[in-house]
């Protein structure tokens, strides 16, 4: 399997996904803007958003690939890992049915425990929250299940399948958005909440169809306690926790700036966090689906060193792509905000505000992708505790330095922007401890293709944000009007950044001709097979 044949695949999907996501978010700021209404639908799309993080994008795979591929290795028939999914799916579905009646009933607390109470709202106000919360809630449920189906089908390499189900979801927001907006920014974010539901009802259906299509369809029978399924539940618990250290700390950092600071700051972190998960999704997301079924296979057959050159080569490609993201959010935030979002009711000071907390978000964009390509290695050999032990003292850490970054930056203006950064903080933390537990354990050692090539990168990134920060000024003027001309400016401005990245990291010695000479043999030769 080639891994950026693979990439290409998932991150192509992903990149269709998270472009409707942006023109999504787009339409959400100039319908609803930066206000109580738009706060009060992030509070209730958050939810869903950690769930999808935990479930679809993290726990479940993380627990449930690695036995399905060890069942399927040790009958050396895909039917076994099917029986072994259909018990699975017998428990997990009345657990999950009551699991959200009861998420219904408790909309209330919950609510208030991810805004942090909002800051001085009226009863009405949060009564508003407490609805879009209540109708959101049911995504919960259809995603858990999904992100079943979509294991499956990782397993059985089918991952344009499964990276193709959030574009689902962004279609019916965006729909409900452009055809069902309302009078008021609050009868628009009602629309709004309703089509999460809608989108994960489409996910669910998809998928169920593609596992049909690929004689993987599941029956639901009577729910049954075996070893397997204990195995499973015990390891999707740390497992959730491990991989949703992100989330959690975003969960944190909206309560925090809820009731802590100025109506419109949880959109600003909101859509800020938006433009950042956008390479999140691509690569890091991508090449997580990827690496864990592929390390689970080679380290079943024993092949210890490719599993070690395949992570090796995963953290290589993550940083190549991410790198450039990472500083053109630092050195052109300003005016990708401004491009993508200021229209409308989303004004020019909402244009800047959101800025810093982008830059303080992408701070942390390197290690947020690296947990995602570093975490298969523990995972793959069913060992989901060391991540959730390491997560959950990220998330002590992002606590920390949320207390002490709102107050202290709060004194100057910027208290929304303590959030973002104590996030990144936490993040780089967690990426370290990963990192260094699967050195002293010998499941990882960087190659000196890898040491090589780092320094190099990031040399050729910082030469590429140089460029951006002259640049940036002569945009910002085009920035606005029409969809075109902004689309245009941006296209230039960010087309030329990752130009000037190309042409460096051939100057920097960070890739050589003989690289691109060597893929396209590689692609060529996997074509006549």
């Amino acid at each position: 399997m080639s891994l950026v044949r693979s990439l290409t695949s998932v991150g192509g999907l992903t990149l269709v996904s998270r472009v409707l996501a942006l023109v999504r978010d787009t339409l959400q700021a100039s319908y609803v803007g930066a206000g109580f209404a738009s706060d009060a639908f992030f509070v209730a799309f958050r939810l869903p958003n950690m769930f999808r993080a935990l479930f679809a994008e993290g726990a479940f795979s993380a627990a449930f690939i690695p036995l399905f591929n060890r069942k399927v290795g040790e009958s050396g028939e895909v039917s076994a890992g099917l029986r072994f999914a259909e018990r699975a799916l017998a428990v997990l579905f009345p657990v999950l049915l009551v699991f959200t009646l009861f998420m219904i009933a408790a909309a209330w607390p919950i609510t208030w425990g991810l805004s942090g109470g909002f800051k001085n709202p009226t009863p009405d106000q949060f009564a508003f929250a407490v609805t879009l919360s209540r109708i959101t809630i049911p995504y919960l449920m259809l995603i858990s299940l999904a992100s079943l189906l979509g294991g499956i089908l990782n397993s059985l390499e089918r991952f344009w399948v499964n990276a193709a189900a959030p574009i689902l979801l962004n279609i019916a927001m965006i729909v409900a958005l452009v055809f069902f907006h309302g009078a008021n920014e609050y009868e628009t974010a009602r629309a709004q909440a309703i089509s999460v539901t809608a989108g994960g009802a489409l996910q669910l259906a998809w998928l169920m169809w593609a596992c049909r299509r690929a004689g993987a369809s599941l029956k639901l029978k009577t729910p049954r306690l075996d070893d397997d399924v204990r195995q499973l539940m015990k390891l999707i618990l740390p497992a959730a926790a491990g991989a949703g250290a992100v989330q959690i700390n975003l969960a944190i950092s909206t309560a925090l700036a809820g009731g802590l600071l100025d109506p419109g700051s949880i959109s600003y972190i909101y859509y800020a966090d938006r433009l950042n998960q956008l390479p999140l999704g691509i690569i890091g997301i991508g090449l997580g689906t990827i690496l864990l079924p592929t390390i689970s296979r080679l380290l079943s057959s024993g092949k210890e060193a490719q599993a070690m050159d395949t992570q090796n080569r995963g953290i290589e490609l993550a940083l190549f792509l991410t790198l450039p993201a990472t500083v053109a959010f630092i050195f052109a935030s300003a005016p990708i905000v401004r491009g993508l979002f200021e229209h409308g009711a989303f004004t020019e000071t909402d244009t800047i505000r959101c800025a810093w907390a982008l830059s303080a978000f992408s701070i942390g964009l390197p290690s947020y992708v690296l947990v995602k390509v570093l975490t298969p290695g523990f995972y793959a050999r069913a060992d989901t505790r060391t991540p959730v032990k390491y997560a959950t003292w990220s998330v002590g850490v992002n606590l920390i330095g949320n207390l002490i970054l709102i107050p202290t930056l709060g004194r100057y203006g910027f208290g929304h922007v303590g959030p973002p950064l104590a996030t990144a903080l936490a993040s780089c933390l967690n990426t370290f401890m990963l990192y260094r537990t699967l050195k002293l354990r010998g499941h990882f050692e960087a190659d000196a293709r890898l040491k090589r090539r780092l320094p190099r990168l990031a040399l050729a990134a910082l030469l590429m944000g140089a460029v951006l920060f002259v640049l940036a000024p002569y945009a910002w003027p085009y920035l606005t009007g029409s969809i075109i001309r902004r689309m245009i400016a941006l296209l230039i401005l960010c087309g030329g950044g990752a130009a000037i990245y190309g042409i460096a990291c051939f100057v920097t010695g960070a890739y050589r001709i003989s690289d691109l000479k060597a893929l396209t043999q590689r692609r060529a030769a996997t074509s006549k097979d």
